[in-house]
């Protein structure tokens, strides 16, 4: 295909936020990367191309501080200060204290915790299926989940979690690129009521440790090296972020996409531990939540024959490289059993996502347990999607059993 003959690709077209992979089919075909004049910035289609953006050390996450500065103060810093938008030295030293953070905490022994979260909501669940024959599987059980265990994790007592849900939202809307002036005001303000609940949990658990992430973050050190406060804040802010983000929507597109081939939910029912792993990963490949992460260039890079010029920006579509048919096969079907599976939902390289590991053994134990509880579980009515492209999720997905 020649450059001439590339298809126009446009986010805002609503055909496409809705359903972007027939779209994705057109962009791969391409066959390199494509510059995109109304994001000013070159797309990655293809999975080699797109695994290349997220592990070629030339690109980068450059952070940009919004302006006026004094309207985004806090904004600016938790992003400055975070994981996620910085490269080599600081992103190396930042991930070696929370990594050994995590470590202390210890992911996996929170599993019968989780456990024990998904059978309170189920039962929540069986209640509401009792009285109006119906429950939300996004509200009753996919989005309360991942809060709460995040918030368990980090050590947030249970009556001061209403409002990180909420916060969340006000702040990932803003990596989005069809925002109002409206989703900007919310989310600085956002931005400074979490950084002020945080620097007092902080304070808190400096004064009363426990075994909880804050705690270990406020301790941890590493050749004498530990996080600054705007670093601290900025972790746990991250970490509630993408905490549970990928592991709302990715639980909720890959239900729907369970309900929508009845074939493959009889397989999990059928044998729902067995197939936990690879229907999770299934769900994430599908479906991606996260349809698209962005580098800039460091220096002039080529990426699948195309030249990225140093300060161009170029992103990954997680999505469309995850239904590349050049590396799964029949990519545009759902299979639950499906191996290998080298999916990106998760990115690559040094950003692979930190709360991965969570938010896999999240799903692990959420989607088996649904399947127990409710073998028989169908859609009633057609299911809400969000209207954004880049988080991909429905915000209500109607159930009965």
């Amino acid at each position: 295909m020649s450059a001439t003959d590339v298809p126009a690709f446009s986010i805002d077209d609503p055909a496409t936020v809705a359903d972007p992979y027939p779209a994705f089919a057109q962009m791969r075909a391409a066959g390199r990367p494509v510059w995109n004049d109304g994001l000013g910035m070159w797309l990655a289609f293809r999975h080699a191309d797109a695994n290349a953006v997220l592990r070629d050390r030339s690109l980068g996450r450059v952070w940009r501080a919004r302006v006026p500065e004094d309207a985004w103060e806090t904004f600016n810093w938790l992003h400055a200060d975070a994981l996620l938008e910085n490269e080599p030295p600081k992103h190396t030293r930042l991930r070696r204290l929370v990594a050994a953070a995590f470590a202390r905490g210890n992911i996996d022994a929170r599993r019968p915790r989780i456990q024990e979260l998904c059978a309170d909501l189920l039962d929540g669940c069986a209640s509401k299926l009792a009285e109006t024959g119906s429950f939300d599987a996004i509200a009753d059980y996919a989005e309360p989940l991942p809060v709460l265990v995040i918030a368990d994790l980090l050590g947030v007592p249970d009556d001061e979690i209403g409002p990180l849900r909420p916060w969340s939202q006000a702040i990932v809307k803003m990596y989005e690129y069809d925002r109002t002036p409206e989703d900007d005001r919310l989310a600085e303000v956002a931005c400074r009521e979490f950084a002020a609940y945080v620097a007092e949990l902080v304070e808190r658990r400096r004064v009363e440790p426990g075994d909880d992430l804050v705690t270990h973050l406020a301790q941890v050190e590493a050749e004498g090296e530990r996080l600054t406060a705007h670093e601290l804040a900025a972790t746990v802010v991250l970490l509630l972020n993408a905490g549970h983000e990928a592991t709302v929507n990715g639980f909720g597109n890959g239900l729907v996409a369970l309900m929508d081939h009845r074939d493959q939910w009889d397989r999990v029912v059928a044998d729902p531990w067995g197939l936990a792993a690879t229907a999770v990963e299934e769900m994430l490949r599908y479906d991606t939540p996260s349809a698209l992460f962005e580098r800039t260039a460091l220096a002039d890079v080529e990426i699948g024959g195309a030249t990225i010029r140093e300060g161009q920006r170029i992103a990954a579509l997680l999505g469309s490289a995850n239904r590349d048919p050049e590396v799964f096969s029949d990519a545009d079907s759902f299979d639950v059993g499906r191996d290998p599976n080298p999916h990106i939902a998760f990115g690559a390289g040094i950003h692979f996502c930190l709360g991965g590991p969570l938010a896999r053994l999240e799903m692990q134990q959420s989607l088996p347990m649904l399947a127990e509880r409710f073998p028989s579980l169908e859609l009633t009515g057609t299911p809400v999607k969000r209207s954004t492209f880049v988080l991909r999720g429905y915000d209500t997905v109607t159930v009965t059993a």
